[in-house]
């Protein structure tokens, strides 16, 4: 299958929203989402986030779902258990033999460090007081956040962002990392396999959020061409060349046509019809963030 023929999500799809922001106005938004199907059910992860003066991530929370659209709350991760500013994306994965896990990325009180912690727990809806464990702690010169995990029969895959922070002012920079590991929680890097490209729309990084097709490997990552631009993400395509990943300008980048632009986040379910589900954090007109979903 070639990248031209891939599902893609964009806003001319018949769009149906699963989170509302929780209020009006930017910097209310509801996503940073990811999505599995088990056993014919949905589970959904995603954050809440309310504008700086009022706390910027606050809860992360996991649900389920029959059709992908109408979800049940089953359980919320407050970030004051973690005792970090904010929270950003988080994953949820079945874990087999041991249950389920949820990756959190988390903020470092003033700061612009972020770590990767973990809750592990045998449902779903015993994460809040599962057993934790920080899977990524980053460094000094190293925010880490955003990760992509996969299990896949050789193991598992991490695809990480990462945030330079040896050059204050430009701590918003972002790449992407690969990683693997044997049991999800001990991880080996394996090295930078995407960043942006001066000049083009991605300038000032690069972030895989979904992998949708595996001949080629191919993914849907965000970026963005400023500093400006920050939180207002749009989304493209790259696809693995055997060393990394190879942005495909004729994919991208797709936008939101209402207020910031914002596309990004993107997580993508395939359908046992063939068809896939993806889940997108949505710019609405008045600047507030939506979670929505549509079919492909």
């Amino acid at each position: 299958m070639t990248v031209d023929v891939l599902p893609l999500p964009t806003p001319d799809d018949t769009v149906e929203i699963v989170v509302p922001a929780p209020g009006e106005g930017p910097g209310n938004w509801a996503g940073a989402a990811s999505v599995v199907l088990v056993d014919g059910t949905f589970w959904l992860t995603y954050r809440v986030r309310r504008p700086l003066s009022e706390g910027r991530g606050v809860s992360v929370v996991v649900s389920r779902s029959e059709d992908g659209v109408s979800f049940e709350e089953v359980a919320v991760v407050r970030r004051e258990a973690f005792g970090c500013e904010s929270f950003e994306r988080p994953v949820l994965v079945p874990v087999p033999g041991l249950g389920w896990r949820l990756y959190l990325s988390c903020a470092t009180p003033d700061s612009k460090h972020w770590w990767v912690d973990s809750l592990t727990a045998a449902t779903p809806a015993e994460l809040p007081a599962g057993e934790r464990r920080v899977v990524l702690p980053g460094d000094d010169r190293v925010a880490v956040k955003d990760p992509v995990v996969e299990h896949t029969p050789d193991g598992w895959r991490m695809w990480l962002c990462c945030h330079p922070l040896t050059e204050p002012g430009h701590e918003d920079r972002m790449t992407t990392r690969l990683l693997t590991s044997p049991d999800g929680l001990e991880w080996a890097d394996r090295g930078e396999v995407l960043a942006g490209r001066p000049g083009h729309w991605d300038a000032r990084g690069a972030r895989v959020t979904a992998v949708i097709g595996a001949d080629p490997l191919t993914v849907l990552y965000d970026g963005r061409a400023d500093a400006a631009s920050n939180w207002y993400e749009t989304t493209g395509v790259a696809r693995w060349d055997g060393e990394r990943l190879v942005p495909d300008d004729g994919q991208g980048p797709i936008a939101s046509p209402h207020s910031d632009g914002a596309w990004r986040y993107a997580s993508a379910v395939p359908l046992p019809d063939g068809t896939t589900r993806f889940y997108v954090e949505a710019a609405r007109p008045d600047g507030a963030h939506d979670l929505v979903t549509l079919v492909r």
